[in-house]
């Protein structure tokens, strides 16, 4: 468990998201977003799109299950599961105006993380043994499932998808009160893997030191 907060205000600018965090983020943002919208305006016809882009959403939660044990830091799971002390510390100061430099997920982005990837592998898992009675659309493990799993998979498949498409409005929200208010720009990082952050950073990362007073007044300039 990660219990330790930023302890140095030295601000350096870091190789943050390793290329397969990134190529992961992006494509699961685009499978997650068509899949929604082609279950949206195609419900009653061919979902085979739909089943595809389910079975890419699994592969790729797969492979973050995997990175996230033994990948690199910051992408590690024990890298950003955090003490309640440190959480509650963290919140104390998200009102505040100015960037927190978070080297890696900060706590409520971790909860985040964890919520999203918790919410669709439980869509994945559900979508294998929907049935939308309509013998067109079932999923693949249907045929050897009882009646009583089905039925509540395919209860819970209809139920989550509005509860999915909240998490992702939420995890947009969040990234427009921190480029807005906190004046902190999250998307650059994910693109190009680079981040202005405070505290512990491997060595190894480290692209250049910068003095506080510059760097924040880039953050301003570039608010």
């Amino acid at each position: 468990m990660t219990d330790r907060p930023p302890k140095t205000e030295t601000l350096h600018r870091v190789r943050l998201w390793d290329p397969f965090v990134r190529i992961f983020h992006w494509l699961l943002a685009v499978c997650v977003i068509v899949t929604w919208l082609w279950g949206q305006i195609n419900p009653t016809g061919f979902l085979t799109l739909h089943f595809y882009l389910g079975y890419t959403i699994i592969g790729l939660l797969a492979f973050r299950l995997i990175w996230g044990l033994f990948g690199p830091w910051p992408a590690r799971f024990r890298d950003f599961v955090y003490a309640p002390g440190t959480v509650v510390a963290y919140l104390r100061t998200a009102s505040l105006r100015r960037p927190s430099h978070w080297p890696g997920h900060n706590p409520v982005g971790a909860f985040s993380v964890f919520l999203l990837l918790g919410a669709l592998a439980f869509q994945a898992y559900t979508g294998l043994y929907t049935d939308p009675d309509d013998f067109i659309n079932a999923g693949p493990l249907v045929a050897g499932a009882e009646g009583a799993r089905v039925s509540w998979a395919t209860f819970w498949h209809q139920t989550m998808a509005p509860v999915i498409l909240l998490l992702v409005v939420l995890h947009l929200s969040a990234i427009a009160f921190y480029r807005f208010w906190k004046r902190e720009n999250l998307v650059p990082s994910m693109i190009n893997g680079e981040k202005v952050v405070k505290g512990y950073v491997p060595a190894d990362r480290i692209i250049e030191d910068l003095e506080e007073e510059a760097a924040a007044t880039g953050d301003r300039r570039t608010a």
